[in-house]
């Protein structure tokens, strides 16, 4: 139960992302007057293939998967290493590694 209050905590405390442990962190720099993160959402997944984008811990395939993102998904880009892309989604907010050939940009 401690822990599960504690994890409550740090999702309240810590702002919208859910506390996660990604193997290769990024901060989140987003404020009313300079966008720090652009908007872009999830395009071009072969609905024939596995049909999502893979979320992982780290930028690159050798990090375990986490989530799954679909097209039409939108997400929050914040940092890049190579043509991986470190984004943050959802509700409540979470965050990840996903690889840049799937992302359309969409706004600032």
């Amino acid at each position: 139960m401690r822990t599960l209050i504690l994890a409550l905590s740090l999702t309240v405390i810590g702002g919208d992302v859910w506390a996660q442990n990604l193997d290769v962190d990024f901060k989140i720099i987003e404020d009313r007057q300079a966008a720090g993160c652009a908007g872009s959402v999830v395009s071009g997944l072969d609905s024939n293939g596995d049909g999502f984008l893979a979320v992982r811990k780290g930028p690159g395939t050798r990090y375990a998967k986490i989530d799954q993102l679909y097209n039409g998904d939108s997400v929050r880009t914040c940092t890049q290493s190579g043509r991986w892309i470190g984004v943050y989604y959802g509700q409540p907010r979470r965050k990840g590694w996903v690889h840049g050939n799937w992302l359309v940009h969409v706004a600032g």
